[in-house]
């Protein structure tokens, strides 16, 4: 089921470079790992990835490793990177590094990790913080004050950094009082330069499609798993923007759902929907939802943010 869930998130993402890696060969006999190649290429069949190559490998041995890194350096391209933009990085991790009983004057900021998504990030550079510090009003509306600190610090792995570009993750330094990172607290915002991210929402809009089957449920045999309804108002969701996962609930739909040959389904359809936590993002970002009540990624919905309130 799981394997499932990738391939359709494949699809709807319109990857073009796949490499499928036979695992763990180490571990069965040649014709067995023979009839399983045979069944990976029964699976892909009519995805994206039915001309991918498939790689039959031990990570645990190293087995073809090397076979892996050539077609990755010879045939997939180097990424265009964004050197000139202002930096923006999605926090996915926060902690406070300082120990238990430390002296108030050997406290540290907190720290942020991380992927740098366009610009370069430097030490000393003065950074904002968004969505930032929430809280709500006796009426329950949600107030967003951006945090604002400076970059004391920057590694990777064991590496001290002087300035990071994109690609790969990081952890940066800060003088952000510790409480407010401790236990991943920063995790879905973005840091940036002061004055250059995005503005704060907790109402989108989106631009929808849905996938054609249920995924994530174990069938019998070839049987496929059942139609995904479509969304109805007041649904409560899980939207995941960036790093962030949070409640919503669907306010009003607009549009109709078309079958595509392609794709899971045309993206023709929007709604709006309300946020139970505020969100940094910009229009055209690509969202992923899911219904609340089910226990797997069975029923998501890929999402393209056409305008926010």
């Amino acid at each position: 089921p799981q394997t499932s869930e990738h391939m359709a998130a494949i699809d709807v993402m319109d990857l073009k470079h796949i490499i499928i890696l036979q695992n763990k060969i180490d571990l069965v006999k040649e014709q067995q790992a023979i009839e399983q190649h045979r069944a990976i290429i029964d699976f892909v069949k009519g995805t994206m990835a039915e001309h991918a190559p498939i790689i039959p490998i031990s990570a645990q041995l190293k087995y073809n490793i090397e076979v892996i890194s050539e077609y990755i350096v010879k045939k997939i391209p180097i990424p265009l990177r964004d050197f000139t933009s202002e930096p923006r990085l999605i926090v996915i991790r926060s902690f406070d590094v300082n120990k238990p009983g430390s002296e108030v004057d050997s406290l540290k900021g907190g720290v942020a990790g991380g992927s740098l998504l366009k610009g370069v990030l430097k030490v000393g550079q003065e950074i904002e913080v968004r969505p930032g510090i929430t809280t709500k009003d006796s009426d329950g509306n949600l107030h967003c004050v951006p945090i604002r600190s400076r970059v004391l610090s920057m590694f990777a792995e064991n590496n001290d950094l002087q300035y990071a570009v994109p690609g790969g993750l990081i952890g940066v330094g800060t003088k952000i009082d510790p409480t407010l990172c401790i236990g991943d607290r920063l995790v879905g915002h973005v840091i940036g330069s002061e004055g250059s991210l995005p503005p704060i929402y907790t109402l989108i809009e989106i631009q929808y499609h849905l996938m054609k089957r249920l995924l994530g449920v174990r069938t019998e045999g070839k049987a496929k798993g059942a139609k995904v309804d479509n969304l109805s108002k007041n649904e409560v969701l899980l939207v995941n923007i960036g790093s962030l996962s949070a409640g919503g609930r669907v306010s009003a739909i607009k549009g109709e759902k078309k079958e595509s040959k392609g794709r899971q389904g045309e993206a023709d359809q929007r709604a709006k929907v309300i946020l139970t936590s505020a969100v940094c993002t910009e229009i055209g970002e690509k969202d992923c939802h899911q219904p609340e009540n089910k226990q797997t990624l069975a029923s998501y919905w890929l999402g393209y943010d056409q305008g926010r309130h």
